[in-house]
């Protein structure tokens, strides 16, 4: 297996995707990883223990991650790391790519270069939350890569983070939530309710609504929203996260007494810092394309570049794309065998 990895892309790139990448390297010496980047930069950063299993393929250009016009970027800048790490899926000289990039850029070259599945009409991005169930988290699609979506398009997402669920998670039945305003069926604006029905009459353990308040606790494994949403929710969460450590941190430096209790707790927290880490979790793969394309924080560290590339690794092996494509061509069949039967013959506007 050949995982490409944009060396050049996130705020501490190059350092912290090179040594995440030997990190890996030196776990899965079975799987092959080629950094994407300027080469100097790059080896620069590496040392006489770095693993064979690492090839660099030089370029110099950069799409920045403050870039004005994203999609334009990744037609200009045929050169990019990005795009030449996008590029070698789509040509199968690597199984997956990694990027902790410009996420425009990356969205819109995962679609533009490796292209959709047939059938799946919006792909959508797909981080998966800490949650306090242990060694759990929560998979929520879509954070942003499409901001308007109709319910067909959520039943989809629904679909997919099933398979994924499944698959790389390891959730035999995977409950699946719709993220609303209440609980109730009838709650929230028309696209919600609508998703509601089509979610509760599909094959799926669809348990209902979730209020956003519930996430953090694990009410669902797999969490379905539109892109607007999705990124407000993930966002609030982020800095709800982060003020919450400050808040901490300043708290239990305040004076000696607190210094001395806080050294007490530091076990109890390093294991709470952990169990909330987002780095431990990856990346969000963007599902729905033909290549298994996975976004990393823009403020990736080594581990969570790491953990990208074992989630790569997992979504490769698991054949996550290949399922998808199978359950798309089933529902297809039993849509045009409901048509037949009705004598309708339908628009296939849902996997067309």
């Amino acid at each position: 297996m050949r995982i490409a990895v944009d060396a050049m892309g996130g705020d501490h790139a190059p350092q912290a995707i090179v040594e995440g990448a030997m990190i890996a390297a030196r776990d899965l010496t079975d799987i092959h990883i080629v950094l994407v980047g300027d080469e100097s930069k790059i080896r620069s950063y590496m040392d006489d223990s770095c693993p064979p299993n690492i090839e660099i393929v030089h370029t110099t250009e950069v799409i920045e991650s403050d870039e004005k016009e994203p999609v334009k970027a990744v037609r200009r800048k045929k050169n990019a790391s990005m795009v030449i790490a996008l590029e070698m899926v789509r040509e199968g000289k690597a199984d997956a790519v990694i990027s902790a990039g410009n996420t425009g850029a990356f969205m819109s070259g995962g679609v533009f270069i490796t292209k959709r599945i047939d059938g799946i009409e919006r792909p959508a991005l797909a981080p998966i939350l800490p949650s306090l169930e242990q060694g759990k988290g929560t998979l929520v699609l879509d954070v942003g890569a499409n901001i308007d979506a109709k319910p067909e398009h959520l039943l989809q997402y629904a679909m997919m983070g099933n398979i994924y669920a499944q698959g790389v998670m390891g959730v035999p039945t995977p409950r699946v939530g719709l993220l609303n305003i209440g609980a109730e069926e009838l709650k929230g604006n028309e696209l919600m309710r609508e998703t509601f029905g089509l979610l509760n009459n599909s094959n799926l353990h669809f348990i209902g609504n979730i209020e956003a308040r519930d996430v953090p606790f694990g009410a669902c494994d797999v969490l379905i929203c539109d892109g607007f949403s999705g990124n407000i929710l993930l966002k609030s969460l982020e800095g709800m996260a982060g003020a919450v450590f400050q808040v901490l941190k300043d708290e239990l430096t305040s004076s000696i007494i607190s210094k001395a209790g806080a050294a007490l707790l530091k076990p109890s927290l390093r294991r709470i810092k952990k169990k909330m880490d987002y780095t431990e979790y990856g990346g969000a793969p963007l599902m729905g394309l033909q290549g298994t394309c996975i976004k990393a924080h823009g403020s990736s560290n080594a581990n969570a570049i790491k953990h990208a590339i074992f989630q790569a690794a997992q979504f490769v092996e698991k054949d996550i794309i290949g399922l998808i494509q199978k359950e798309v061509q089933q529902e297809r069949r039993e849509l045009d065998a409901e048509n037949e039967s009705s004598g309708n013959p339908g628009d296939g506007s849902l996997f067309a």
